[in-house]
This record gives C-alpha cells, sequence and structure tokens, in this order.
C-alpha cells in the first residue's frame, strides 16, 4: 500500500493533479538547483489575518538566498514570506515589510522554524527548533489578505509567479503548517516535537496541493528532532 501511495503520489506531481494527503512521516524533495519548480498548497481563510502562525521544517546545504513559504495576494505579493537570505538569518515577512531573526549557521541538519505574528500588538516571534528569539515589532494594526497564492520553495514577485530562480529553494521541505492565531509557548515546543497540534488552516497531516516542476514525494530518510 505504501509502494502504491508513493507512486500515486508520484504521478499527481508529474501531471499537475491537485493531491490530498497524510503526509505524516514524509517530504518534498526540490531536486534541482536553481529550479523553477514549486508546490503550490490550498488554504482558504474565511476572513483577513490579524494574527498567524507558521511553521515547517527544510533540510538543504544552500548558501545563497531562498524563498521557503510564500503567501502572495492581489495586493502585495510578501504578504506572508518566510525567506532565507543567507545561513545565518531568517526574515519574517508581513505585508512587504519584515525583521530579521539572526540564528547559528545550520551544522547540515533539518532546521524547524515557527514564526508568529500578532496584528493588535504589532509583535512578531520566531521560534528554532523549539527555541524562542527575542520578539520583534512589525505591522501594527496590518491585515493578511484572505484572497491569496500559497507556494513553497519560490518567493513570487507578482500573484502567483514573477520568480527568480536564484531565490529558489532546493533540499528537503516537511511539517508545514498554517494558523489564524497565535499559537502558545506549549503548542510551539508540540509543533517542534510533532506532537497533536491544533485544526489550522494548512495541514501537513491533512495537505491539499499541487506539485509544478520537478519536486518528488520521499519517505522521510530519519528523524528530524534535534537533541
Amino acid at each position: 500500500m505504501g509502494q502504491l501511495w508513493l507512486w500515486l503520489a508520484t504521478l499527481a506531481g508529474l501531471s499537475g493533479i491537485v493531491a490530498q494527503e497524510d503526509l505524516y512521516r514524509k517530504v518534498f524533495v526540490f531536486r534541482n538547483d536553481p529550479s523553477d519548480a514549486y508546490v503550490v498548497v490550498r488554504a482558504k481563510p474565511e476572513q483577513p489575518l490579524q494574527n498567524f502562525t507558521l511553521c515547517l521544517r527544510s533540510y538543504t546545504d544552500l548558501t545563497r538566498p531562498h524563498g521557503l513559504f510564500s503567501y502572495a495576494t492581489k495586493a502585495q505579493d510578501n504578504d506572508i514570506l518566510l525567506f532565507k537570505p543567507k545561513p545565518g538569518e531568517y526574515r519574517l515577512y508581513v505585508g512587504g515589510k519584515f525583521v530579521a531573526f539572526r540564528v547559528p549557521e545550520g551544522r547540515g541538519d533539518w532546521e524547524h522554524v515557527c514564526a508568529s505574528w500578532e496584528s493588535a500588538a504589532g509583535v512578531a516571534e520566531f521560534w528554532l527548533n523549539g527555541k524562542p528569539w527575542p520578539r520583534k515589532g512589525l505591522q501594527r494594526g496590518y491585515a493578511v489578505g484572505a484572497e491569496a497564492a500559497i507556494l513553497l520553495g519560490q518567493e513570487q514577485d507578482a500573484f502567483g509567479g514573477g520568480f527568480d530562480v536564484y531565490n529558489s529553494f532546493s533540499g528537503e521541505l516537511a511539517d508545514v503548517y498554517l494558523w489564524d492565531v497565535g499559537l502558545s509557548p506549549d503548542k510551539m515546543r508540540a509543533a517542534y516535537q510533532s506532537l497533536r497540534l491544533p485544526p489550522a488552516l494548512l495541514a501537513w497531516r491533512s495537505l491539499s496541493y499541487e506539485v509544478k516542476g520537478d519536486v518528488v514525494v520521499k519517505p522521510r530518510l530519519r528523524e528530524v528532532l534535534g537533541p
């Protein structure tokens, strides 16, 4: 059954067919560097976002800039963007403005990131591998648009496109979640540990997605939790 599922998932990716699957212990492998490939993920917020939490895992040896998660609306191409300009820095964009979080350079291992934002206070949180970084101010009073193109592995410079292949991702992505609330510290740590999580707008365990280009779904090679 597992082999049949992998064959169907690969076929869906090659054919551009929308799939909805439980991707537990599986990853998206972005095979090429640089690349025009990406994964479209489906979510339908009922109203503009006043708060959100985004979590994902990445595994790459890239040292150049690359986009991980891009949420573009027709009014703003970087309404939500998680971007890594270099190995020791992440940037969280909300409404076209960003804050930078400086982190230790990776040791060739998986990195789990959660980023959250609260409009009323204008505060962004950033967690790396289950540990919080100092909070920073960002876009107080802003609302993220509800109608969006949501992509993994590229940075959108226009609604649904406008890619620079030298900002593309190459490597493995997994455990992508988006909530319309700010998660508590306990839930941030639970996301890192792959424990039970609250219902989400985007959930890795029931992800609706469409592969565009050279991306394949493969089993995870090993556990990704740190020490």
